[in-house]
């Protein structure tokens, strides 16, 4: 009580001690945290709803029709190994949306629930600057606060030059590919990251002929090269098709089919497909904002130059999330929110990038934190590894899911975990093990002392740091 009555009366010629710009995971979670805090707090968001990109048309969605999807196939083609036997399996799609919506919009209303909860002030609106500490919304309502946090995300990144812009009808974004109503016959997808492997994973299950062209040498943007490598024949088991090092250079959009003008090497000149999926990525959404009235500009990449304590050039204002430098995931969103108001209440505060989880939800799932064998490398690191194949963990031939591995990375001289990545069942789960060793300075060799449930594919990791540290003991 006394911490509340102390922010009311130092920011009592505001009408709220913060303004966040943006219901995003970022944005609500930063708004939530401050109501608890004794803030007095208002969010802004012009989208309708809130959670953002990642509850409305992002993370939830596609992992609902992930979810979805791969429950169907394991109908057609794998119920019948333990012993299930499904005849004329068929993938009813516009239930498979129903079922999506449904996750998202309970979800989106739990958020609302949340802020009332917390008696955050909930605005509905496109906010922009118009005052040092003022913000108008829909350009005519105005408020005022102390301080402002700018948690306006991010959004669908388009191909350069203006080649296949995006329509949502035949050349589609992730959002556009979320709400399908059958599948297309070919789909071609244009980018190996996230959202590419995922959303292509998806309609590759639901019948769709997918083929996916990479820029780059490797698929899964940011992953170990050898997880990489590994994953992609995995996928190319699945039926899905890669083109590695191409170009997009050129397409032409037709009445019901999309041609797409590539250029590397074995690879055709054109590509015809029903439908293209342009997944290159997501860029800072900061435009409307009109940053200029209060002296604040963006970089390159639209994103809002911050200090160490995500201070932008005006002290009281700050940027978090995918409109900040750094990895453009929810869960980093959510922790810079955490830390900007703890940090404004005085409290001791922390975040650390190096531990932040990745997580490509693909079937096996891939996920890592830390450091990567080429990055170690370039950095003249000397280190030890340690792996071990999910074929001799035993809760993954029971459920027969033995696809992928365990690979550990640590300091040669110390032990210590300097990266952990994985392709396995659940491995967007248990690389919370590997995440929290890390937090805390923990070696391979205190990973692999640790009792680990048995069965359980987290013995993978145990015997993981069993091959780093000495030798393990199931292969």
């Amino acid at each position: 009580m006394l911490g509340k009555l102390r922010f009311a009366r130092r920011f009592a010629s505001f009408e709220y001690d913060l303004a966040v710009v943006g219901g995003g995971p970022g944005g609500y979670v930063a708004a939530i945290k401050a109501a608890q805090l004794g803030f007095k707090t208002a969010c802004i968001e012009k989208r309708g709803t809130l959670g953002g990109t990642c509850l409305n048309v992002g993370c939830i969605p596609a992992k609902a029709l992930l979810n979805s999807s791969h429950k169907f196939v394991e109908a057609q083609h794998e119920f019948k190994n333990h012993g299930v036997i499904c005849e004329n399996v068929r993938a009813d799609i516009p239930q498979m949306m129903k079922s999506k919506k449904k996750a998202v919009d309970g979800l989106t209303k739990g958020v609302e629930g949340l802020f009332k909860k917390n008696k955050v002030t909930y605005v509905k609106g496109a906010a922009a600057f118009s005052g040092k500490n003022e913000l108008t919304v829909n350009g005519t309502d105005k408020l005022t606060a102390k301080n402002i946090i700018i948690a306006t995300g991010s959004e669908p990144a388009a191909l350069p030059g203006g080649i296949l812009p995006i329509d949502e009808k035949n050349v589609l974004s992730s959002t556009g590919a979320m709400e399908l109503q059958e599948a297309p016959k070919k789909l071609v997808v244009v980018g190996a990251g996230v959202i590419g492997l995922e959303l292509g994973s998806v309609w590759s299950r639901l019948g769709s002929e997918v083929t996916i062209v990479e820029f780059m040498d490797k698929i899964g943007s940011g992953t170990d090269l050898e997880m990489g490598k590994t994953l992609k024949k995995i996928l190319e088991k699945q039926g899905l098709k890669f083109h590695l090092k191409t170009k997009v250079t050129g397409g032409e959009v037709g009445a019901d089919s999309v041609k797409v003008n590539l250029e590397g090497e074995n690879v055709p000149a054109t590509m015809e497909a029903d439908k293209v999926l342009i997944g290159v990525g997501r860029k800072a959404h900061t435009e409307g904002l009109n940053l200029e009235a209060v002296g604040l500009k963006v970089d390159k990449a639209g994103k809002i130059p911050v200090n160490e304590n995500l201070q932008t050039q005006q002290s009281h204002i700050y940027a978090i999330g995918d409109c900040v430098a750094g990895p453009m995931l929810a869960h980093k969103a959510e922790e810079d929110g955490i830390f900007v108001v703890e940090s404004l209440a005085g409290e001791t505060s922390h975040i650390s990038y190096e531990t932040v989880p990745w997580v490509i939800y693909t079937h096996p799932e891939i996920a890592w934190v830390g450091k990567t064998e080429e990055q170690l490398k370039e950095a003249n690191i000397n280190y030890k590894k340690g792996s071990f194949p999910f074929l001799a963990n035993s809760r993954a031939r029971a459920n027969h899911e033995t696809d992928g591995l365990v690979k550990v990375l640590t300091d040669s001289k110390t032990d210590r975990i300097l990266g952990m990545h994985m392709i396995g069942p659940a491995a967007g789960e248990i690389i919370m093990e590997g995440v929290l060793g890390m937090e805390y300075g923990a070696a391979s060799e205190d990973l692999a002392r640790t009792c680990h449930a048995h069965p359980g594919f987290s013995e993978a990791i145990k015997e993981a740091c069993l091959a780093a540290h000495s030798s393990p003991i199931h292969i």
